[in-house]
């Protein structure tokens, strides 16, 4: 796997990119409905674009298959493609973002045990937690913290 720091962004990346999130959302975000998934949906060309720092992960046919962003020190998003997931290319993406831009922080659903599981592992405790979600919505955060 070869990671790719984006630093332009065009359609055809964002649909591929976009594709990984659904993709990646469907098979740990249990908690959401269909339809709130693809009103999340609506929000992630421009939350991309906003990134700071894009990192994107692509396979042997430089087909994105994995992708974080990181605002200052804190990772806002990380979505692996299922059939890439369990295979240290979380890991891989995480070390990098520890080695290169410093992340010691980040939230994670609490509906999504693996996932705090795997920031557990990676060194992150919860330090706060909130009922709602940065919209208001009802699902709780735990914001984590390297340790």
């Amino acid at each position: 796997m070869k990671l790719i720091e984006v630093n332009e962004l065009n359609p055809v990346l964002i649909g591929q990119l976009l594709e990984v999130w659904d993709r990646s959302v469907r098979e740990t975000h249990l908690f959401l409905s269909d339809s709130e998934i693809k009103n999340i949906a609506k929000y992630i060309p421009q939350a991309l674009n906003s990134i700071a720092h894009l990192i994107v992960a692509v396979n042997n046919e430089k087909k994105p298959v994995a992708f974080m962003g990181i605002e200052e020190r804190k990772l806002e998003m990380l979505f692996i493609s299922p059939q890439y997931r369990g295979k240290g290319l979380g890991k891989q993406l995480l070390h990098y973002g520890m080695e290169n831009y410093s992340i010691n922080e980040l939230g994670v659903n609490e509906q999504n045990p693996q996932a705090k599981g795997f920031y557990e592992h990676m060194g992150f405790q919860v330090y706060k937690r909130t009922s709602t979600d940065e919209q208001g919505n009802p699902y709780p955060i735990l914001y984590m913290r390297l340790v």
